[in-house]
């Protein structure tokens, strides 16, 4: 069977700009190289690393290995410094306040699987899978605009540092990219190894041991069976409404109900399960516990918002 023709790295963009800031941002990187372009969301959680590392912990790990640039940037002008992580094969360049490590853990983890806890603290063999790097040289012109002034173009450099001269020659360590066919020249992606040789060899890159890291909680188990009690936060309100809390969806598992705040509710593994307007609880497509109405909004019909502490219980 013939693989398919491998592509070049992508470069992905993220933040919590809205419009028309990341059209500055592709102009700066379109300047650097002719990198493609691909836009993850920019709408993600307003000032608020935590919530935004999140969704991007779900979203990157569905891309093949890329350069990320990622801006949820509250200290902007401030003296936090600018960072990029390698994730295995990925680098995630982002202000050093958190963001970037729990999607560099999942995606150095190769995590396809919802729900597996990539925020745990890594093993040996994992943490030689992310390196972190200070990012020094960038002269901001703006103190409220870095994600034009430093992340763009350091993203676009580490792109062209990496491609330029190096998808080509192809990599040893890269077990899991596309073969070339008979008689094609394409290269294979470089790997994690190459990857980190390329960024070390970056005069404005350092590598660093101290750095911000914004770890999704862990709830509160208390006891088992009937007798279980979780105690839990909401990470996230979703644009439907729904209710994105910090709890394996294992905890509801083969359950047929569940007290969300001593308030009973229905565990159901689709919105039809129950009628249009009534509250339900289910595992979202992230693997975490949700609470949810269907054709409704979970946030107002369960008087959840971000940062909430939530109990689940079953007696």
């Amino acid at each position: 069977m013939t693989r398919r023709r491998p592509t070049p790295r992508p470069l992905t963009l993220a933040s919590d700009f809205g419009s028309p800031y990341p059209a500055a941002m592709k102009g700066v990187i379109r300047r650097r190289t002719d990198a493609e372009l691909v836009d993850v969301s920019h709408d993600l959680p307003r000032g608020t690393p935590r919530a935004a590392a999140f969704w991007l912990r779900f979203v990157l790990v569905e891309f093949p290995p890329a350069v990320h640039c990622v801006v949820v940037d509250p200290g902007v002008g401030t003296d936090r410094a600018a960072v990029a992580v390698r994730a295995g094969a990925h680098v995630i360049i982002a202000p050093d306040n958190g963001l970037a490590l729990p999607p560099a853990r999942a995606l150095a983890a190769g995590d396809h699987d919802p729900g597996v806890d990539t925020d745990r603290e890594p093993d040996k063999a994992e943490q030689t899978q992310v390196d972190v790097y200070r990012i020094e040289g960038f002269d901001p012109a703006s103190a409220t605009f870095h994600g034009r002034d430093v992340f763009a173009p350091a993203a676009a450099d580490i792109w062209e540092a990496i491609v330029a001269g190096g998808e080509a020659t192809g990599d040893p360590e890269a077990t899991d990219g596309p073969e070339a066919t008979a008689g094609e020249t394409e290269p294979t992606p470089r790997g994690p190894a190459a990857v980190r040789e390329r960024l070390d060899g970056l005069s404005w890159l350092c590598r660093t041991k101290k750095y911000a890291d914004a770890r999704i909680p862990e709830p509160t188990v208390r006891g088992d069976g009937e007798d279980a009690v979780v105690d839990g936060e909401v990470l996230v309100v979703d644009d439907f409404g729904n209710v994105i809390t910090n709890v394996p969806g294992s905890v509801v598992e083969g359950r047929q109900d569940v007290r969300v705040n001593d308030e009973p509710v229905p565990v159901v593994g689709t919105f039809a399960a129950v009628s249009a307007g009534e509250r339900l609880v289910t595992v979202g497509s992230h693997g975490y516990v949700e609470c949810d109405v269907n054709d409704g909004r979970g946030a107002a019909a369960f008087g959840l918002v971000p940062g909430d502490p939530v109990r689940f219980s079953f007696g």
